[in-house]
């Protein structure tokens, strides 16, 4: 893989308006600006339209482009009507020259119509969760009530990413569809190390817009910015310095003791608290974690080992970046309780 070819950036001196990175595996937000903002997201919104079509539909399907399809306005594959294609190779179009018929076509065959696949895709973003979003259309083109967020994106792309078609399609360089050769406008597939997605997009009103994902050793970055005129600089500096400056750590291991709780009438006087699940996150040099265990620091025997013990906060300088389940280490069993006299007379 060749090296860089942008002079390294700080993060902080971005080109773009709105901008997020992502480390996907532990949801950590390594740099965000206006993340939240609602924008046109132009060709971007074709990550929705792949990731649907790649779920409900058979790759290796034939696909007769209907008349609806054909002189969509903006990007094109130049479509004709009749012509057959597979949804694979109209993913292609798509997703590397990012073809508003080709949107179209799978749109009308995936949804039946244009309005019915818009909602496949609304219903697909509500339940990844995805709380500033709505679509329209399947290619992006400006409309009213068509928008998403660099934070929603970035959640759509590392998404998309775990589907094998979808992460295929988008990491593809050049392909022949058909007698079409198709080159994948991303750039950064051959400029950063690992690069292996997502999608371009630009329209007037929503300015340069680029979805960008790598990969190195097993660790997925995803960067997004909106309205960015130096994106592809932009995108190699934040995951340059997201991947060099920000190590994946091992916090905590299933087992590790993170305190102690008193027993109330229990044969010993403490129990120990141990974490029930591995914790990993990425960490920049410097930054300091903590671990704070959760509850009120005493139980009543018996105790089992392994009962919920409640949580403990893991802490990143001092902000809450996750919680992590506790169980009890031991059984103690209570302190059988001496009876009197008379109660063993009448028992």
């Amino acid at each position: 893989m060749a090296a860089v070819l942008f002079f390294p950036l700080s993060a902080d001196a971005i080109s773009a308006e709105k901008a997020i990175l992502l480390d996907t595996a532990t949801g950590r937000v390594i740099f965000e600006r206006n993340a939240d903002g609602r924008s046109l997201i132009a060709s971007t919104t074709k990550i929705m339209t792949a990731l649907v079509v790649c779920e409900q539909c058979n790759v290796l399907d034939r696909v007769r482009i209907p008349e609806e399809a054909v002189g969509i306005e903006g990007s094109s594959l130049y479509l004709r009507a009749g012509e057959v294609l597979t949804v694979q190779e109209l993913l292609y179009g798509l997703m590397l020259h990012s073809g508003n018929d080709a949107a179209v076509a799978l749109a009308i065959y995936c949804g039946g119509t244009v309005e019915g696949f818009a909602q496949l895709m609304n219903d697909e973003a509500a339940r990844i969760g995805l709380t500033n979003t709505h679509f329209v259309n399947p290619h992006g083109l400006d409309a009213p009530n068509h928008h998403s967020t660099a934070r929603d994106l970035a959640l759509l792309a590392a998404y998309a990413m775990d589907n094998p078609i979808f992460r295929q399609t988008v990491s593809t360089r050049t392909v022949t569809v058909g007698n079409r050769s198709l080159r994948n406008h991303n750039k950064l597939l051959w400029q950063v190390e690992g690069a292996d997605g997502v999608k371009t997009g630009f329209t007037k009103a929503a300015g340069r817009i680029l979805v960008s994902s790598a990969t190195r050793q097993g660790r997925r970055l995803v960067a997004v910015t909106i309205n960015a005129p130096d994106d592809w600089a932009d995108h190699a500096a934040l995951l340059e310095d997201g991947f060099s400056k920000y190590h994946v750590e091992t916090i905590l291991s299933v087992g590790e003791c993170l305190g102690t709780a008193e027993v109330e009438g229990g044969e010993n006087a403490y129990v120990q608290l141990l974490a029930a699940e591995d914790f990993s996150y990425p960490l920049a040099e410097g930054e300091q974690v903590t671990i704070t265990p959760i509850g009120s620091g005493f139980v009543y025997a018996p105790v089992v080992a392994g009962a919920d013990a409640g949580f403990a906060w893991v802490k990143v300088d001092g902000k809450a970046v996750g919680k992590v389940a506790m169980h009890y280490g031991e059984t103690i069993e209570r302190i059988p309780e001496e009876t009197s006299f008379w109660d063993r007379i009448f028992s």
